[in-house]
């Protein structure tokens, strides 16, 4: 039960975040690391939504990856969040 409760930790601060931009690096395995940034979308219960612009200043597209929160606890998916300016 406390990896539940963890889980629910991780997406209760997501929650706080929504709408802001942060930066998301992916283990893809293989040595192989995906690094984006992008603006956090939407919470779901067991997933996050970021979506992703992608292409020059001409030709912008937009694309949304999702990632779940027990990505996070195993460190498979790394989020920086925008630091709190004082």
């Amino acid at each position: 039960m406390a990896a539940k409760s963890v889980l629910e930790d991780i997406k209760k601060e997501l929650d706080s975040h929504v709408g802001e931009k942060i930066r998301v690096k992916a283990n893809k395995g293989r040595k192989k690391i995906d690094e984006k940034e992008g603006i956090l979308e939407k919470t779901y219960p067991h997933i996050f939504v970021v979506k992703i612009e992608e292409g020059h200043v001409d030709e912008r597209s937009e694309r949304r990856v999702s990632y779940s929160y027990t990505d996070v606890l195993t460190e498979t998916v790394e989020l920086i969040l925008p630091e709190l300016s004082s």
